[in-house]
């Protein structure tokens, strides 16, 4: 693999990030209360609000499966139900909550050396009715499996990360299907569309909004996109995306010329030279990693 930036990229190297779990401090408590009394006119009923605030303590313990069982479980119910209902039938905004989830980050952890870091994550799934479930590629496995894939958009910075938009992958065969979007309720305005498009409209909803960043940066399923890639430069937003070894850049044929016609990409072919002046040519990221061309840009770089 190889990584491709945009020419504004700059920014602090930390690793340092913190971990939110439950505290039982006055501080805490009291912090749970302001963001839940935030959100709270989103939700139609004093049961969904108090519901919620119970829902933000189950995802910030730490049971390791987050599912609906273990959630009540951990919150002292003796059956799923409550946590079911809430999600599924109680009426509230998700995207509302996500806005107001987006200012609350801003307005804790805005920093203008900040990333926003866009990744997939798939869900086991034992059956089919699940939106968007099917057998994919599962990263955390790195196997085929039958899971869901949400493509989620996050804010980092030296101090801290956290989730900020998210995007559920919803496959041709699902889109598709008439009959299976009616059985589960999805809505017409929701057609197919690939993750790297989902990553843009992550970017766009929040870049739209006034968030800023230093830089995006994804992985290589995202960085194969160049349509994403050409949006961000048009927005003048730094980025760094890992790119395929194969894909080319255009280069100075100067370059080239040092290059072998298999690095270079290009049939040899009758007329002019590809060491022609002002001309430039298209070479692959595997060829420019050659050391015989590192040194030549190096010396190019030096001399500007």
């Amino acid at each position: 693999m190889s990584v491709a930036t945009s020419p504004h990229l700059l920014g602090p190297d930390s690793s340092n990030s913190t971990r939110l779990t439950v505290d039982t401090s006055p501080r805490w408590q009291a912090e749970l209360d302001h963001l839940c009394r935030r959100i709270s006119s989103r939700f139609a009923r004093t049961e969904a609000k108090a519901r919620a605030r119970a829902y933000l303590i189950g995802l910030l313990s730490e049971v390791e499966r987050k599912n609906a069982w273990q959630l009540a479980e951990q919150l002292g119910d003796s059956h799923p139900y409550g946590i079911q209902h809430f999600l599924s039938r109680a009426q509230w905004e998700a995207d509302l909550v996500r806005d107001d989830l987006r200012d609350y980050v801003l307005s804790r952890l805005a920093d203008p050396q900040a990333v926003l870091v866009i990744d997939e994550t798939g869900f086991l799934k034992k059956g089919n009715h699940s939106v968007g479930v099917q057998r994919q590629y599962y990263g955390t496995t790195g196997q085929i499996e039958n899971c869901q894939v949400g493509v989620f958009l996050v804010y980092a910075t030296p101090q801290s990360y956290t989730f900020l938009d998210r995007e559920l992958y919803l496959p041709k065969r699902w889109a598709n299907d008439i009959q299976r979007r009616q059985e589960v309720g999805i809505p017409e305005t929701v057609q197919f569309a690939t993750k790297a498009q989902l990553a843009r409209q992550l970017l766009e909803r929040t870049l739209a909004d006034g968030v800023t960043a230093a830089w995006v940066t994804a992985d290589e399923v995202y960085g194969h996109d160049c349509p994403l890639r050409l949006w961000l430069e048009q927005c003048r937003q730094a980025y760094v995306l890992t790119v395929p070894t194969s894909t080319q850049v255009w280069v100075d044929a100067s370059v080239a010329a040092s290059m072998s016609w298999r690095q270079v990409g290009l049939r040899r072919s009758g007329s002019g030279s590809v060491a022609e002046k002002g001309r430039k040519v298209p070479v692959s990221m595997n060829g420019l990693a050659c050391p015989s061309v590192v040194r030549l840009l190096r010396l190019g770089n030096a001399g500007d």
